[in-house]
């Protein structure tokens, strides 16, 4: 997925440049008409909104709990308001993310983004040391190793993981406002950045994976920060626990500012099409955020966990803005005369069959997961 992704974001960083498209809308506008920049313009906001659902629904499990897990808050004060979770999601909202939000300029967010990836490392760090540390110590049980085909909702659950892979790696809705405001902006030194990130992610990614299931085994939960409410079988278990989960908390709310950003450009754009940029407009930009802010609270309060969200939205819009338009751009531009290579064509065909497929079996799967659990 890391590897298409950083394709998919070089054929876009390319085309991009080539057209002087100044957003993701731009571009798909530029190789596919309009009415393809406003489905691609749709499926951001989905998107973003989808993502920026489930943080707040991280935030909520990890710092109030859920139905099987004790929160931080509850730990350290006992039972009190703060087990409503809804009260804690909307002080954080209000106090932390809504300040950050409402910056106008995307390099105003780099000292945050540059702290909530030093966060995300430190959670890895953690939870490799502690893995490692139980292994050594032989307090680990052997995980199962192969896929668990013993049910329908098992293989449907299989199924979907390669979409709710996607969200991982879909970026490219950021990709054109960095790139305007990148120094000395090349479209080689942009594809450096894109491959330094895809590497940094494949390793934080995989080391989260490896670890946290060879910490919990059969019991990790899909949100496996809620499994780090127990003693883990190590000196300063308590300690440590506290780092992986606050640390956490705090890199969502640091990287939430950048997700929202391209969000309330792209409803900008959508909304208020032809009117002034949204930097020049500092009232409609905090009426703007002020509005999102409000849906996204909603939205956490009424989505049960993070993997119905990002079932479907891993199936539908990552699949479309990471892999569909990106290889739909290359090939019609490359129609009109824009040099592709044999190798990039391929490329573009196989990312686009893939996607089809990828998002046909996810939507498919998640309507007999939904069908299932109901009976």
């Amino acid at each position: 997925m890391g590897i298409l992704s950083e394709i998919s974001v070089e054929l876009l960083v390319r085309f991009s440049v080539l057209c002087k498209a100044s957003s993701y809308g731009d571009v798909v506008r530029y190789a596919l008409g309009k009415p393809s920049k406003v489905l691609s313009e749709i499926c951001i906001i989905v998107n973003n909104a989808g993502v920026l659902v489930v943080y707040l629904i991280i935030i909520g499990d990890v710092m109030s709990g859920s139905l099987h897990h004790v929160g931080v808050l509850d730990q350290w004060l006992g039972n009190g308001f703060w087990d409503h979770r809804k009260v804690v999601v909307l002080v954080v909202v209000v106090v932390f993310l809504a300040p950050l939000c409402a910056l106008d300029k995307i390099d105003s967010l780099s000292l945050t983004s540059a702290a909530s990836v030093a966060l995300a490392v430190v959670f890895v760090v953690v939870c490799f040391v502690v893995a490692f540390v139980k292994l050594v110590e032989g307090k680990i049980e052997a995980p199962r190793m192969t896929p668990d085909f013993g049910s329908k909702r098992a293989i449907l659950d299989l199924l979907v993981v390669i979409p709710i892979m996607t969200n991982a790696y879909v970026c490219h809705f950021n990709v054109q406002p960095i790139y305007n405001e990148l120094e000395g902006r090349t479209p080689q030194k942009m594809n450096r950045v894109g491959r330094i990130t895809t590497v940094l992610c494949v390793v934080v990614y995989a080391s989260t994976a490896v670890s946290g299931y060879l910490l919990f085994g059969k019991d990790t939960e899909s949100d496996v920060l809620t499994n780090f409410d127990k003693d883990l079988g190590i000196r300063f278990s308590s300690a440590l626990n506290y780092i992986v989960r606050i640390g956490y908390v705090l890199h969502l709310v640091l990287v939430f500012p950048v997700v929202h950003f391209s969000l309330r450009q792209t409803v900008d754009a959508l909304v208020f099409e032809g009117s002034a940029p949204l930097s020049e407009s500092r009232k409609r930009s905090l009426a703007l955020t002020a509005v999102l802010l409000a849906l996204i609270f909603f939205g956490s309060t009424m989505i049960p966990n993070i993997w119905t969200a990002f079932k479907f939205t891993g199936a539908t819009t990552a699949v479309s803005l990471g892999f569909i338009f990106p290889s739909l751009i290359a090939l019609r531009l490359g129609q009109r005369g824009e040099c592709l290579s044999i190798g990039e064509k391929f490329l573009s065909w196989l990312m686009l069959i893939l996607a089809i497929i990828v998002s046909i079996v996810g939507v498919i799967g998640n309507i007999y997961s939904l069908e299932s659990s109901s009976e």
